[in-house]
């Protein structure tokens, strides 16, 4: 495949690309038969895993190449083989193989049909000419596949659509039921003109802190594996920061509206909205593109939509709550 993908190149069927010489080894076999059988017959392509079938051929395990080497000469494949194997179905497309590569970040996925037979293999050779110049396998090899990525998405409309748009139904979602629960607050709305005077400022203070949040969330990431207690541990110190951006912006919103309107059950309850809905949008904001990588989905795409239909609910939910106690 050519250093640069392009959109002809994202739409192949991955198995136009796969490599055929995979370096195979039967489930019944020993860590020394496997070793004599390689010796008489090596693999003719580049090894990059050892995938463990049976004898109709379908993939039941990996062994690294460390462990084949160092593992007691007597004992079976099947006791050290990993059986989590992820593999790359033969429908998919290059695109769908490199975010296998972006998100689980290993050299090469086998290839399988519908019985999960074993086809081939995707190697991550396939998608630069510079990483047979590269010594050591880091970051910076996996990041290279994802900028290659999106610089093709970005130069296909119909691909940044395709990516794009079903996120954007959260927004529409998010609007929609702002909207509902402003219905269900109507009477609040109506007994106090002035609360619905703030709900833009309001609103666009925890928007702002999400999009902050996870702009600030992305930079970290970096393609890199999130663990639930790195979440956790982002999430606490996110939310410290929130209560004071929130605390600060709410003092100063709420002094306005003191002296402008001179109502200080509607001062609390901007004060409260904004705190309390500026601290969860930074929150949502750093725990939703942190989550979605854990998921294996594409953070750079789904989070903002998804950060600000969140932030947008919650928001609307403590101000109006805020409103039903204070000013019943």
């Amino acid at each position: 495949m050519a250093a640069h993908l392009t959109e002809a190149n994202l739409n192949d069927p991955v198995a136009q690309h796969m490599r055929q010489d995979v370096a195979c080894l039967r489930i019944d076999q020993t860590v020394a038969q496997a070793l004599e059988e390689m010796r008489r017959q090596p693999p003719a392509g580049r090894i990059v895993y050892f995938y463990i079938v049976d004898a109709d051929r379908r993939l039941q395990g990996v062994v690294p190449t460390r462990r084949l080497l160092l593992s007691p000469l007597n004992q079976p494949l099947a006791e050290i083989m990993v059986r989590q194997v992820i593999a790359i179905p033969q429908r998919a497309t290059v695109l769908d193989a490199c975010e296998f590569f972006t998100m689980h970040r290993l050299l090469a996925f086998p290839v399988v049909d519908d019985e999960r037979c074993l086809l081939g293999v995707i190697d991550v050779e396939l998608y630069t000419d510079e990483l047979s110049e590269v010594s050591g396998i880091g970051d910076d090899l996996f990041q290279l596949i994802g900028v290659h990525v999106a610089q093709a998405r970005q130069n296909s409309p119909l691909i940044a659509f395709r990516n794009r748009f079903p996120w954007l139904l959260c927004n529409m979602g998010g609007g929609i039921l702002a909207a509902f629960l402003a219905g269900l607050f109507e009477a609040e709305l109506q007994r106090v003109v002035a609360l619905a005077l703030f709900i833009p400022v309001v609103l666009a203070l925890a928007e702002s802190v999400s999009i902050q949040s996870v702009s600030l969330a992305l930079q970290v990431l970096h393609g890199k594996p999130a663990t639930w207690p790195a979440i956790l541990y982002k999430v606490r110190w996110e939310m410290l920061t929130g209560l004071l951006l929130g605390a600060a912006s709410g003092l100063i919103v709420g002094g306005v509206a003191l002296v402008w309107l001179g109502e200080l059950r509607v001062v609390f309850c901007v004060l409260g909205a904004i705190a309390g809905g500026v601290a969860v949008a930074a929150v949502v904001g750093v725990a939703v593109p942190n989550v979605l990588r854990r998921l294996k989905r594409d953070p750079q795409v789904a989070a903002g939509p998804i950060a600000l239909a969140l932030a947008d609910m919650l928001t609307l939910l403590i101000y109006f709550n805020l409103a039903r106690r204070l000013l019943a």
